[in-house]
């Protein structure tokens, strides 16, 4: 079958342990659909207990099992209500993608002393203070689980920097340290160099800090059986520590752990394909490049689709894509917000879930639907309303069935595109047209075997039916401005 991920979670999912029951719930129906795998959001305690998204981890052993933070039980729900919603993800044969955020943790049990310089937050290479000596929250010790676990004690050595300082002003200050000369090298020389994104930054030459955290990935997949991990923020973690981490993970598991990374660098194919480089093609990557012309192509009515896998990983990298429409970052109202237009989703799902390359991920609220409040950039309170995508289900489902063998492209339109998945000894295949414009019709050739044969439009959106000419071809129409997958009745 052909895989399809689901990001089941978006930035303002629901609180009060709505999630991990919901998982548990909709597991028949992700299946049914042609889902084979869940990206499940970050399932540890964070900073703010029962309110984090997951993405500012105080204890990544706390699954909502611990009074800390103030909350026993996570935003998502409890450790057995997570257990449970993996164990019935994984008997419906879909598998479970956990999110691991190693790059920082947050909300520090008691302040130490250290010494420290101060750099320049847009050159993080260039120092603006003497060695001085600060206090901040690097000490751990997770009053409320203890040693359950893990007898494992964060203090300053385990971080390269922290963004505060007691009785100071917020900065970016580096940690002086046994571990390495300044900075971590990194692909990324974003800032002078992006090793420090936010929080208490995890110093991973630190040899302590590997062995905990090798530790920690088997004792969460011997709890979870995880069949992959989205892995956090790695353009700003060294490849040598993925590349050492992900080999142990896999050692210890007897399992080959899938694993994508999140290098969130739009039209800077270059970066992805270092880092896939760097990484020695350890794990795959999302395709911020992709995603970033989907965008454009939906602001623009007049946008070359031609031009649509310019630059992209998947064109590039076809078996190292994760491809994605939008995500919990891109969607309206986050920091890298870049989201594709209602309009132009049912194409941008076509692109990604019918075509041969690339491993697509569907993204919740365009399955779901989703509404939510927040504070936009000019400080005012905006409601946000995403309507589930037009046919999403059933171009979900037309990978599932019918989108299998041979590609032959039908590129020479601006406006429209075309292309054939011929099938193969176990599914028919399938006609795809798409337009950004006008209603087309579309010449192709999808094969001698379908001759005579009629057939229909797979989304509902044209309900005239058309036959197979002696040749294997036939004029393929699509609507206005939407896609239609032809299939045989």
């Amino acid at each position: 079958m052909n895989g399809t991920m689901i990001q089941f979670f978006h930035w303002y999912t629901d609180g009060d342990s709505f999630l991990w029951k919901h998982t548990q719930d909709q597991s028949q129906y992700l299946a049914d659909l042609g889902i084979t795998a869940a990206w499940l959001p970050p399932a540890y305690k964070g900073i703010t207990g029962g309110y984090s998204v997951g993405y500012d981890p105080y204890d990544l052993f706390d699954l909502g099992e611990f009074d800390q933070k103030g909350n026993l039980v996570t935003k998502y729900g409890s450790k057995d209500e997570y257990l449970n919603a993996a164990k019935a993800l994984k008997e419906k044969n879909i598998q479970v993608i956990a999110d691991v955020v190693l790059n920082h943790k947050a909300g520090g049990d008691e302040l130490e002393k250290f010494k420290v310089i101060k750099v320049d937050k847009e050159d993080r290479n260039k120092e603006i203070s003497d060695v001085i000596e600060i206090e901040s929250f690097t000490k751990f010790t997770f009053p409320g689980r203890g040693d359950t676990y893990s007898n494992f004690k964060w203090d300053f050595t385990c971080f390269t920097g922290v963004d505060y300082a007691e009785g100071m002003e917020t900065g970016i200050y580096r940690i002086i340290n046994d571990f390495g000369d300044g900075w971590d090298n990194i692909v990324d020389d974003e800032k002078g160099n992006y090793d420090y994104l936010m929080y208490n930054d995890i110093e991973h030459r630190n040899p302590f800090i590997r062995e905990e955290l090798n530790h920690w990935g088997k004792w969460y997949h011997d709890l979870t059986d995880f069949d992959g991990v989205r892995l956090d923020a790695v353009k700003h973690i060294s490849p040598d520590f993925y590349k050492e981490w992900l080999h142990t993970l896999r050692a210890n598991t007897g399992k080959n752990i899938f694993a994508v990374g999140e290098y969130w660098a739009p039209g800077e194919l270059k970066l992805l394909e270092a880092y896939i480089d760097a990484t020695e093609g350890c794990m795959s990557l999302f395709d911020s490049s992709l995603q970033n012309n989907l965008h454009a192509a939906s602001k623009d009515p007049d946008y070359d689709l031609r031009q649509i896998f310019n630059e992209t990983l998947v064109a590039s990298h076809p078996d190292k894509a994760v491809t994605v429409v939008d995500n919990h970052d891109t969607q309206p109202l986050q920091a890298l917000e870049a989201p594709v237009e209602t309009w132009f989703k049912p194409l941008a799902y076509a692109l990604i879930l019918l075509r041969k390359d690339g491993y697509p991920c569907v993204f919740y609220p365009d399955l779901y639907g989703a509404s939510y409040k927040d504070h936009g950039e000019d400080g005012n309170e905006h409601e946000i309303f995403l309507d589930k995508v037009d046919a999403i289900e059933e171009l979900i489902k037309a990978r599932k069935d019918y989108a299998y063998g041979n590609q032959k492209d039908y590129f020479e339109d601006a406006h429209c595109l075309g292309w054939i998945r011929e099938g193969d000894d176990e599914h028919s295949g399938c006609a795809v047209v798409l337009s950004n414009k006008d209603a087309y019709h579309k010449p192709m050739e999808i094969g001698k075997k379908y001759a005579g044969k009629l057939f229909y439009d797979f989304t509902g959106h044209l309900q005239d039916k058309i036959t197979i000419d002696e040749n294997g071809w036939a004029d393929f129409p699509c609507p206005a401005g939407n896609v239609s997958v032809w299939v045989a009745e």
